[in-house]
């Protein structure tokens, strides 16, 4: 892998939204983009590591972000296939830096919109084929057309720009109820998703770091099928991991190949935490340390 540091231009960024944090000067980037590169290679390099790959952009971008340069909320959106460990990464991550926001006073910053939110309400379909069961036998629900991708990209952009939203909330209990305006959501310094489809080509746009967690097939399926038989899915498991497997070869495994970051489903979670908090060190060192 080929590092290269980054020019010393400034990129101006008009925004509503930008934290109160003492900005660097531009030229210091640099002197981030450094500090940023060690921890990555550190950790890639190490046994057990989270991270498998990532691009020499997004190390960039990061320095950016992190000495002011770039003056507006960062957006980060995680993708992966079904047990892949997606949402436990994005979980961890979101725990991660509330704790670092806690410690050093910053108030919330960081606001999570859910890609499964936006499946579309089928809600009458389904008790007009008599069940879950029924319907699901003819609708596919593993494609990104199951979900309104349009309108998370509306609210993902509106909370950029530092406005509030109100988002969906989909009822993953079998019903298909997707209740709109649901949940308030306030602007950050930090937007982050994730979900199968997070990654596709209406939604991948919106995100400043794409994020892409990847794990053994066997792996995985083990994973599956443990969460197959908690949820009681019986004999249809086999062909619901079949179909979910066929459409991520056409829908989600594309991911890896535009990602700025690719991400270990297999790894212990505190090593996540670790790799997180090695990033946020240079933000504490930046903004806080006297």
């Amino acid at each position: 892998m080929t590092y290269t540091l980054s020019r010393n231009t400034a990129e101006k960024t008009d925004s509503k939204v930008f934290n109160n944090y003492s900005s660097l000067p531009f030229n210091d980037v640099n002197n981030i983009e450094i500090k940023l590169f060690r921890i990555f290679e550190e950790e890639i390099n190490s046994p057990s590591s989270v991270l498998l790959s990532y691009r020499n952009q997004a190390i960039n971008k990061m320095a950016k972000f992190i000495s002011g340069q770039l003056q507006r909320s960062a957006s980060i959106g995680i993708a992966g296939e079904t047990a892949s460990g997606k949402s436990t990464v994005t979980c961890d991550i979101i725990d991660t830096i509330e704790v670092f926001a806690e410690e050093n006073n910053t108030g919330s910053i960081i606001t999570r919109v859910n890609t499964d939110d936006y499946y579309y309400d089928r809600s009458e379909e389904v008790k007009k084929a008599g069940g879950m069961a029924e319907f699901a036998k003819h609708y596919d629900f593993d494609v990104p057309e199951a979900l309104e991708l349009d309108l998370m990209y509306k609210h993902i952009h509106s909370l950029l720009n530092g406005n509030t939203v109100m988002l969906p909330k989909y009822d993953m209990s079998g019903t298909t109820i997707r209740h709109d305006n649901y949940t308030l959501a306030k602007p950050s310094k930090i937007i982050i998703s994730e979900g199968l489809f997070t990654l596709t080509e209406k939604i991948k746009d919106a995100f400043d770091f794409k994020v892409y967690v990847d794990i053994d097939s066997e792996i995985q399926r083990k994973r599956f099928f443990i969460r197959a038989q908690e949820r009681g899915l019986g004999d249809s498991a086999a062909a619901i991991y079949e179909n979910a497997s066929n459409k991520a070869d056409i829908y989600i495994r594309p991911g890896k190949d535009i990602a700025d970051i690719v991400l270990s489903g297999e790894s212990p979670r505190y090593r996540y935490k670790m790799f997180l908090n090695k990033i946020l060190s240079v933000i504490k060192d930046v903004h806080f340390s006297k």
